[in-house]
C-alpha cells in the first residue's frame, strides 16, 4: 500500500530495470487484470501496477475521479513506487488518463501503449443514446452495491467460476434483473486470468465500494471525453495502439497477452538504444 496524503493507494511491483512501465487498468479493472502481462514484462524490466481510488485494494476518493485527481494520484504513487522514465500502459478508460499524464508530465513519459483505447470522440458531445446508456451504467453499479453488501454478488461470481451455472443465475436473474448479465460478463473475464487470482478478483466484487467507483467513474467519464477532446496532441513521443480485431476482444491484454508485451518491449528497447547507460 503507498501513501498518497490521507489515503493509500495498492500497486504491485516486480522486475528491474530502466524505464519503468507503469499499467493503468479499464473502467472499474484493478491491477489484477494485467497479472499475465506484468509478469511478462517483469522479465527486462521494472513494472507497476496499481489500483484507482476505490477499486481493487486501494482507498476510496474523498472526491469525484475527474482525469485531473486520477493523474495527481498516479503522480502521487510514482513518487513513491517507480523512477521515470516511464512507459504508460492504459487498457480502455486507462487510456485518458496516461494521455493526461503524458501531456502534464511530459518530460517523464518515454512512451505510451493504448490497449483499446477508450475513444472521447464518442463520447462528446453526449448523445441522448450515450446518455441513456451511461445513466443505465450507473443504475446497475448502484444495484451491484447493493447486491455486493448482501452478498450475491460475490457468492454468484465464487459459484460461475467454480462451473455452476444455473442457480446463481437464477438467484442473480431474481435479484437484479438484468443486472446479471454484468455478472456473467465479468465471470467470462475472470475465467481468462490464472485461477489463482481468482478467488482475489471474488473478492474485489465482493466489496460495494467497488461498484460505487465503478458508478462514480462512469458518471465522471463526459467530462473526462470533453477535457481530451480538448487537450494538445502529444508531439514527439512514440505510441503503440492496439485495437481489437481479428478476433481479439476488448480485453487484449487477457486475449493476446503477449501482444501488449512485445509493443512495450518495443519501447524499453528504443529507449535503451537512445540512452545505452540506463539499464
Amino acid at each position: 500500500m503507498i501513501d498518497i496524503g490521507a489515503r493509500r493507494l495498492h500497486a504491485y511491483a516486480i522486475g528491474n530495470g530502466s524505464p519503468t512501465v507503469v499499467l493503468e487498468s479499464g473502467l472499474a479493472a484493478t491491477s489484477l487484470s494485467w497479472r499475465i502481462v506484468q509478469n511478462e514484462i517483469a522479465k527486462f524490466a521494472h513494472v507497476i501496477s496499481y489500483d484507482r481510488a476505490g477499486l481493487g485494494w486501494s482507498d476510496p476518493a474523498n472526491t469525484p475521479p475527474t482525469l485531473a485527481r486520477s493523474v495527481d494520484d498516479l503522480h502521487a504513487l510514482l513518487r513513491a513506487a517507480g523512477s521515470p522514465p516511464y512507459i504508460l500502459v492504459g487498457h480502455s478508460f486507462g487510456a485518458p488518463i496516461v494521455r493526461a499524464y503524458a501531456n502534464r508530465y511530459g518530460d517523464e513519459v518515454c512512451g505510451l501503449v493504448l490497449v483499446e483505447p477508450f475513444r472521447p470522440e464518442e463520447w462528446y458531445p453526449l448523445s441522448e443514446d450515450r446518455r441513456r446508456t451511461l445513466a443505465r451504467g450507473v443504475r446497475l453499479s448502484r444495484r451491484g452495491a447493493w447486491l455486493a453488501r448482501t452478498g450475491v454478488v460475490g457468492w454468484c461470481l465464487r459459484s460461475l467460476l467454480a462451473g455452476s451455472r444455473w442457480l446463481p443465475k437464477a438467484i442473480g436473474a431474481t435479484a437484479s434483473g438484468h443486472g446479471m448479465t454484468v455478472v456473467n460478463r465479468l465471470a467470462g473475464e475472470v475465467a481468462k486470468m490464472p485461477r489463482e487470482l481468482w478467488p482475489m478478483v471474488a473478492e474485489h466484487w465482493s466489496a460495494p465500494k467497488s461498484f460505487l467507483a465503478m458508478a462514480a467513474q462512469l458518471e465522471a467519464l463526459p467530462e473526462a471525453a470533453r477535457e481530451l477532446c480538448a487537450a494538445p496532441p502529444l508531439e514527439g513521443l512514440p505510441v503503440t495502439t492496439l485495437t481489437a480485431g481479428n478476433g481479439r476482444g476488448h480485453w487484449i491484454q487477457l486475449d493476446e497477452p503477449g501482444l501488449v508485451v512485445e509493443a512495450v518491449r518495443d519501447l524499453v528497447n528504443l529507449q535503451r538504444d537512445k540512452y545505452p547507460g540506463r539499464r
